[in-house]
């Protein structure tokens, strides 16, 4: 049996739908149980909990060979690290209540670092509670920036014509798609022959330019003269404010950003066959013309 937190988003749902066509047992985790019904239509044992009860965690991970850990966004969070920190600290002990041997956890580039880096602040705390954990194997999957960032730019594109961001235009970045976390994730699950405490960073395809992501996604949805503009770091808060983020969040992203832009989120290691993988912006954006069509 394996437990899959997360499993309605974009990664734990792809890795519930690999292991299952895999013929494994799957519970699958998450708070809403309708969200859950089309995993559990294809064989998985449903669990309705929330991520923050490590009580309920303890007990969905009772009987698991392997877990699959996500903290999940929330993009309305009042203190972000803090609701981090508090999913993560049920999680490990869930994981240790229930004795888990293996342990596959979503960390990000730059989960090392454990300050002025976003979101990433969090995910470092996670990574050090984990290591601790003595009688469990885990595997820190740090990727880069997830493509699926990008939909949030339709809007945008659709009312003003143009995509943009507090990211620099020629700065080189290792973009993924969700996909291959997910493949390497199920990769790791099925073998199950990593022990003690290592991390795995997943670099995407190639290093990419958000002026070059923008040139290929403007030709994808028939906008070949698209244009990238690098918004100053206050008009992006203003944007996500607006959007509904709060108010630790964006600025938590914001940092993220600062991070990116001047050099101290990076790999901590060179691309090489290991850290590559498949999916190239080019691939991607035939699914960014469907939604932005759809």
């Amino acid at each position: 049996m394996y437990a899959i937190t997360g499993a309605t988003g974009n990664t734990g749902k792809l890795i519930a739908e690999a292991l299952l066509s895999k013929g494994k047992k799957v519970r699958v985790i998450g708070r809403d149980a309708a969200r859950l019904k089309p995993l559990v239509d294809k064989g998985a044992e449903p669990f309705a909990g929330s991520l923050d009860d490590a009580a309920a965690l303890t007990r969905a991970f009772t009987g698991t060979k392997a877990v699959y850990a996500i903290i999940p966004p929330n993009p309305t969070a009042t203190n972000l690290r803090d609701y981090q920190n508090k999913i993560g600290e049920a999680l490990a002990t869930a994981i240790a209540n229930a004795r888990v041997q293996h342990v596959v956890n979503l960390s990000s580039v730059g989960g090392h670092l454990s300050e002025k880096v976003g979101p990433g602040n969090g995910l470092c705390d996670q990574e050090r509670r984990l290591n601790k954990l003595k009688e469990t194997q885990v595997v820190h999957l740090r990727p880069g920036y997830f493509m699926e960032n990008l939909y949030w730019n339709i809007d945008l594109i659709k009312k003003m014509g143009i995509n943009g961001s507090a990211l620099k235009a020629d700065l080189p970045m290792p973009l993924i798609a969700t996909q291959d976390i997910a493949a390497e994730a199920v990769r790791l699950l099925l073998d199950l022959k990593f022990a003690g405490k290592s991390v795995q960073e997943l670099l995407g395809q190639r290093d990419i330019t958000m002026a070059d992501v923008t040139r290929v996604l403007g030709k994808s949805i028939g906008k070949p003269d698209l244009k990238y503009v690098q918004f100053p770091y206050e008009e992006a808060e203003k944007a996500m404010i607006g959007m509904g983020l709060s108010p630790s969040v964006t600025q938590a992203y914001i940092e993220m950003t600062r991070a990116f832009n001047d050099g101290i989120v990076r790999p901590t290691e060179k691309r090489s066959a290991k850290n590559t993988t498949p999916t190239s912006i080019e691939q991607f954006a035939k699914q960014f013309a469907a939604v932005y069509h759809g």
